[in-house]
């Protein structure tokens, strides 16, 4: 049996009409002749969606009995009985009810698909698991029903149903999205105008790249390595040198005037790991590309050309650009063809952009002739040629008078000292070797001898090839020299890398971990980290005048002690690029922390403000209205009314003493002026007065008390009259939210000097992710009642308990519900501490 097919209209948020155009296109395909039913369609009471499903063939719901309460879901085993064409179901993202056959819609969904039946579902943007956390950033509500992407990505088809944000707010103002009574709050919450125009680009952005991956996909499948335009990728080659920025800015002007343009840069290392061009350039070259929105990746490969080309093939790249060679043209000449040539005759279709730059190669500059071996090898390469050149010919000499026709063993014993030399000393050691040489053969060794002359080609060439072979020879000992000196700085490099990540994992202080090892790696007599004009770090200590070098815009490194060779220098730019990074990080960690409590305390200014224009006005106003009704009809009221009218006023007036004495300690707590006066207190004791105070009998309440046992009983150190109010707060709740047939279980427990009152329910619980929500003040967690409260019990409760040295925490019931666990200190326990 072929599997169904899955199509998924998406939105951008509520009442963009997935739900119509599932149904109008469930309708269409009915008309068609194709066998559609409603497996599930939730309506939310829109009468244009509820009249899209008239024609149309439901299959009734499921009961599912939850706790007492009746829920209806979509019956998967009625519809796999009529075993449709295809089924419609919307939300795909639901939890269905406990007892049911899955626990999410989705796997139903895949039950049908599996049984041969195309599906139609619909899904809104927030309910996507990777986007979970940027859409409760965009619109401060976390959801709770998620879809794995997956899901969506396995689907054969997934659609946009796109609505402008303005056109959808002005949906909800008209009463088709929610009742007259959501609608203000709707408008001036989730449905802000920024908010869906974040949400709306959410949405397309996701679908954009769903689409990208397909594409990837399928030239994978299909074996297709050549670039298809479809969307302009900008790769920017970066080569560690001081053109890269200048490279990153024209690629990003590129990718700018292609609207969606995505930019890339790449920079390829050796297969041998050895680093070319300079690290800290590369490190700001990056910071540039991040700065710029593009991505900086780093590929390996022997052939530079073929690696960069094939990455651009493989991240389907329609521009490449790269710089101007910074070789001159007789140095190209000499060497064959550059970087540059190789990339244009391998790229094929795509585009490659050749961008001039300040450090281009001359017209006519030669290649540099520096060597990479130290001065002793240069010195001790002259020292061998003046010493062993005379000794040789001296040796030489000696045989010939014993053999007069040795020339060849002659020119090839003086050719292996060449090279010698060469090996030793480098270029000009060997080239004063083998004019050295020439010279020596010709006067000892070639007719006539004792002479000096250069009558025949032949010895004029002799000491050409000397030369050339000096030359040659020198080139190569020269490249490995570099290549030696490279990889033992990419050795430091990455040992002091390794070192200072290492003392970080350790729970060092970066800028600290940065300046000690800068210190010790370098054998300084001290290092310090000048910010501002102040020594913010500094590690060992120095009478000598410093060396300063800049770190970022403000600070100075200061280097005490001998002078820093230019290798070392390059390999103290590592550690400078390092600290220029760590320094933003703490700058904006700093700006972060500053920002963070202006933040909380706007929250709780917003929260107070709306809790004193909703839920201290009720209160206020029953009160206000009892009294009124007094005053003008007071003779005319009978006795019972009289009473029932002063009963709601003393009633309002408690509730809000008890609202305004909330609000006062919470400015009490958050000012740290909150008053306790603890000491030893039963904690049994405080439980009964506790369920006293809130009159629940003993159907209500199932009490398992150490203090029951007079030998069990321990004390603990705390406030009396506050534990008890933290235990009345924390029971309401409790019993609140526990079902009507459920006890609430209160027990108390003494261990290794803590003393622990748990009041467990077993009512719908909180998710983990959420539990400390309930203990912010203003915050009910979706609880509507607002004769309870403010929403500050919680978050007093957990104050009183950390003012007595105290610990109030949430955790999951077995078998469903949530714990309350209070934990104080043992009085004993606590005096001996003391």
């Amino acid at each position: 049996m072929a599997r169904g097919r899955l199509r998924v209209l998406l939105g951008a948020a509520p009442g963009v009409g997935k739900t119509y155009t599932m149904l109008e296109e469930g309708r269409r395909l009915h008309a068609e002749g194709r066998d559609v039913v409603v497996a599930l369609v939730e309506t939310h009471g829109r009468a244009a969606t509820a009249a899209m499903v008239a024609d149309l063939e439901v299959v009734p719901r499921a009961d599912v009995t939850h706790r007492g309460m009746r829920l209806d879901e979509m019956d998967l085993d009625a519809v796999l009985r009529r075993a449709p064409e295809l089924a419609l179901v919307d939300e795909l993202a639901h939890t269905n009810a406990p007892g049911s056959r899955n626990e999410k819609r989705w796997q139903d969904v895949h039950v049908l698909l599996d049984a041969g039946i195309d599906v139609i579902s619909t899904v809104n943007i927030q309910h996507i698991e990777s986007l979970h956390d940027v859409v409760q950033r965009i619109t401060g509500i976390a959801q709770r029903e998620t879809i794995p992407d997956h899901v969506l990505r396995e689907a054969d088809t997934v659609e946009v149903v796109d609505l402008s944000p303005q056109a959808l707010r002005d949906r909800l103002a008209g009463g088709s999205v929610y009742p007259a009574e959501r609608i203000d709050a709707a408008l001036s919450n989730y449905f802000r105008l920024g908010n869906l125009t974040a949400l709306r680009e959410l949405a397309l952005l996701w679908l954009a790249d769903e689409v990208d991956q397909a594409l990837q996909r399928y030239r994978a499948e299909q074996g297709i390595d050549a670039s298809w335009e479809a969307r302009e990728r900008v790769v920017v080659t970066l080569t560690g040198g001081v053109e890269g920025e200048t490279l990153l800015r024209r690629g990003a002007r590129i990718a700018t005037r292609s609207s969606g343009g995505e930019l890339l840069a790449v920079h390829v290392t050796t297969q041998d790991g050895l680093r070319r061009g300079d690290p800290e350039a590369l490190a700001r070259q990056r910071a540039l590309v991040e700065e710029l929105g593009g991505t900086f990746h780093q590929v390996v490969g022997d052939d530079i050309p073929a690696a960069l080309v094939d990455f651009a093939k493989a991240v389907n790249a329609t521009q490449l650009v790269i710089g101007v060679s910074r070789r001159g043209r007789l140095q190209s000449a000499l060497t064959g063809p550059g970087i540059g040539q190789s990339v244009i005759r391998a790229a094929g279709r795509i585009d490659v952009h050749v961008v001039n730059h300040a450090a281009a190669g001359g017209k006519l500059r030669l290649p540099q002739l520096g060597s990479a071996l130290s001065t002793g090898r240069r010195v001790a390469g002259f020292a061998l040629a003046l010493t062993a050149g005379p000794l040789l010919a001296w040796l030489l000499a000696g045989a010939r008078e014993e053999e007069q026709d040795l020339l060849t063993t002659d020119v090839l014993a003086f050719q292996l000292l060449v090279v010698i030399v060469a090996l030793v000393g480098g270029l000009w050691p060997a080239v004063f070797a083998a004019v050295m040489s020439g010279l020596t053969l010709n006067f000892l060794f070639t007719d006539p001898i004792y002479t000096i002359s250069i009558d025949e080609p032949v010895h004029a060439a002799t000491i050409a090839l000397y030369v050339i072979i000096a030359v040659l020879v020198s080139i190569v000992v020269d490249r490995a020299a570099r290549q030696t000196r490279a990889a033992r700085r990419a050795a430091a490099e990455a040992e002091l890398l390794a070192m200072v990540a290492g003392s970080v994992l350790r729970g060092d202080d970066a800028l600290q971990a940065l300046v000690e090892r800068a210190r010790e790696a370098f054998g300084l007599e001290s290092v310090a980290l000048v910010d501002g004009g102040t020594v913010a770090l500094r590690s060992g200590a120095s009478t000598r005048e410093p060396a300063s070098i800049p770190v970022g815009d403000q600070a100075t490194l200061q280097l005490h002690g001998r002078e820093l060779a230019a290798n070392e220098r390059r390999l103290l730019g590592v550690i400078v690029a390092q600290l220029e990074a760590a320094l933003e990080r703490d700058d904006l960690a700093e700006t972060a922390s500053e920002v963070a409590p202006l933040a909380a305390n706007d929250k709780v200014r917003t929260a107070l403000l709306a809790a004193v224009s909703h839920d201290l006005r009720r209160p206020l106003a029953a009160a206000v209205a009892a009294v009124s009704g007094l005053r003008a009809t007071g003779d005319m009221l009978a006795d019972e009314d009289r009473d029932e009218l002063l009963a709601t006023a003393e009633e309002s007036l408690e509730a809000l003493t008890a609202l305004l004495t909330d609000l006062l300690d919470v400015s009490r707590l958050q000012a740290g002026v909150l008053a306790i006066s603890s000491t030893r207190v039963d904690p049994a004791a405080v439980v009964l007065a506790a369920v006293e105070e809130l009159e629940l009998s003993a159907a209500e309440v199932d009490l398992d008390l150490d203090a029951m046992d007079a030998a069990a009983s321990t004390d603990v150190l705390a406030d009396p009259v506050l534990l008890q109010r933290v235990l009345v707060n924390v029971l309401a709740n409790a019993r609140r939210h526990s079902p009507p047939d459920a006890r609430v279980r209160i027990a108390t427990s003494a261990f290794a000097g803590r003393v622990e009152v748990r009041i467990v329910d077993h009512g719908p619980g909180i998710p983990a992710d959420r539990r400390d929500e309930v203990f912010v003040p203003f915050q009910r967690l979706g609880d509507t009642d607002n004769t309870t409260g403010l929403g500050l019990g919680l978050a007093l409760s957990r104050g009183f308990v950390e003012g007595m040295g105290g610990t109030l925490e949430a955790e999951d019931t077995p078998g469903g519900g949530l714990t309350m666990v209070v934990t104080l200190h043992a009085a004993d326990a606590a005096q001996e501490s003391a």
